[in-house]
């Protein structure tokens, strides 16, 4: 492997400087025979990066692996996790390595990661690598929840390395370059809090503020402090996947991280047919981690969080806890503020009403009993208004049950005084026409590992870049996968 003096990140790698005992040094695993697939131009300008210069050669060198960029100290992050109520001590990256941090075009820290780029310490005994169709559903769907406007990790390259990997099946490999505002989870607190070590503990809490929320610094309890924005970063990112019917699947402590991003997308799909319980992930037997448990879930990864932290908030061991469990009392409420707020928005509602929870719920319900398109419905209600009713009508298998919503619905949308055209287009700006449909998703992927056509991934991916813009040609996008007796189900991609 070579130093490299082709394209520039100029790296800026405080994590390396920052927090040794956090990390192990290593390097990614030659590929021989790589090809660049897809590079996000896009990306690439609000990181400050030349595009032409990385969608080159000297660029697939470095995503692929073969070469150390310039100022490139590559490792892999350590970290804890409790998976599916489960604690496992140590996990850390097993098939990631972060080349370094750079400073955005908007001054913000960005981690630069490989994805499946070989073995590293934490590998435990597995291969490091990715296949394929993981990679290109974690670059679809990142870009996808982007597009949305949710914070999410984002895929700045996909690579095939042109060697299998072996699961059930030998697949084509791949490494994805994921950037995020760093890869720091919850279960690096507990990484750290596991080896008993404070003072490195500290370090990565001060580390943490200083990085993602430098305003509470010089707050009065800035640990207790800490908690809270990351607490209000978590409860606003899962209302915001639950307005918009996406299921994560994998939401252990691991996969929860303190910027408010969404990140690792194994098991995730969004919800065809609205149904709380849909759980997608093979390995979710319980159902763990189904839509309607999202929030709950979020309470409890919070609550493991706020037990990293107890020793920092106060020297009296019962007022801290006390003080952490006052604010992890209030996720819930906070997380229903947030959730309520964007189910006002989706139908319409410009102003706060005491019966607007009540509103809302009651729409789901039709929408659970009349077997209803959860992203459809939303959006159809803006043609409702229109004078077009029969568009979200014909999505309910019992329209009568609508229709006596939807005049508790217009009453309430009387009460804002808005004209009926503007509540449509404001509806329009929130409800998507396009979000990665399951059947749509597997197609391209498909297309892509087992014959090589990569027109269908980028047809889709060029639809999901504007999800609100309904385009003249692009319908079969927007319809649901076809009714079948085979339940869709997802895998985590290791």
């Amino acid at each position: 492997m070579n130093n490299c003096t082709g394209p520039r990140f100029n790296f800026d790698n405080s994590f390396a400087r920052s927090l040794e005992g956090f990390f192990v040094s290593c390097k990614a695993e030659p590929t021989v025979t790589p090809e660049l697939l897809r590079f996000n131009h896009a990306l690439a300008k609000e990181l400050g990066l030349d595009p032409v210069a990385f969608d080159s050669e000297d660029g697939l060198s470095i995503f692929s692996g073969n070469v150390i960029p310039e100022g490139s100290e590559p490792l892999a992050q350590a970290y804890a996790g409790h998976q599916f109520g489960g604690f496992a001590p140590q996990l850390g990256d097993g098939r990631a390595l972060l080349l370094g941090e750079v400073i955005d075009a908007q001054q913000r820290r960005r981690d630069i990661q490989l994805k499946g780029s070989g073995r590293t310490p934490f590998s435990r005994g597995g291969d490091g690598k990715a296949a394929l169709g993981p990679v290109l559903r974690e670059y679809l769907i990142g870009e996808s929840m982007h597009a949305l406007g949710i914070p999410t990790t984002r895929a700045l390259a996909a690579v095939a390395t042109g060697e299998n990997v072996y699961r059930e099946t030998p697949l084509p490999g791949a490494i994805l370059t994921r950037v995020a505002a760093s890869h720091i989870r919850v279960g690096t607190f507990e990484f750290g809090a596991t080896r008993g070590d404070v003072d490195k503990l500290r370090e990565l809490a001060d580390y943490s503020i200083a990085r993602h929320y430098p305003d509470i610094a010089d707050a009065e309890n800035p640990y207790l402090a800490f908690f809270e924005a990351v607490t209000d970063a978590q409860a606003s990112l899962v209302a915001r996947w639950m307005n918009i019917g996406f299921i994560h699947g994998v939401m252990n402590t691991d996969n929860m991280t303190v910027s408010g991003e969404t990140i690792d997308y194994g098991p995730c799909a969004f919800m065809d047919r609205y149904s709380p319980g849909t759980v997608f992930s093979s390995i979710d037997h319980q159902g763990r981690y189904a839509y309607a448990n999202q929030p709950v879930i979020l309470s409890w990864n919070l609550t493991r969080f706020a037990e990293t932290l107890i020793r920092f908030i106060d020297p009296d061991k019962d007022r801290a806890i006390e003080l952490l469990t006052d604010t992890i009392q209030r996720i819930q409420p906070l997380y229903e503020t947030y959730w309520l707020t964007g189910m006002r928005s989706k139908i319409g509602l410009s102003t706060e009403g005491p019966l607007d929870r009540e509103l809302i719920n009651e729409l789901l319900l039709v929408m659970e009993n009349g077997h209803a398109d959860f992203t459809l419905v939303f959006r159809r209600l803006a043609q409702a208004l229109r004078g077009d009713s029969d568009a979200v009508r014909h999505l309910f298998e019992e329209p009568d049950a609508f229709d006596i919503w939807a005049r508790r619905w217009r009453d309430r949308l009387e009460q804002d005084g808005m004209p009926a055209e503007t509540v449509a287009q404001a509806m329009d700006r929130v409800n998507p026409i396009y979000i990665p449909r399951n059947h749509k998703v597997e197609e391209a992927l498909a297309a892509a590992v087992y014959q090589e056509d990569m027109m269908p991934f980028s047809a889709l991916l060029g639809v999901l870049s504007h999800p609100f813009e309904e385009v003249t040609g692009s319908e079969a996008y927007a319809k649901p996968a076809p009714i079948t007796n085979n339940p869709y189900r997802t895998f985590c991609g290791t």
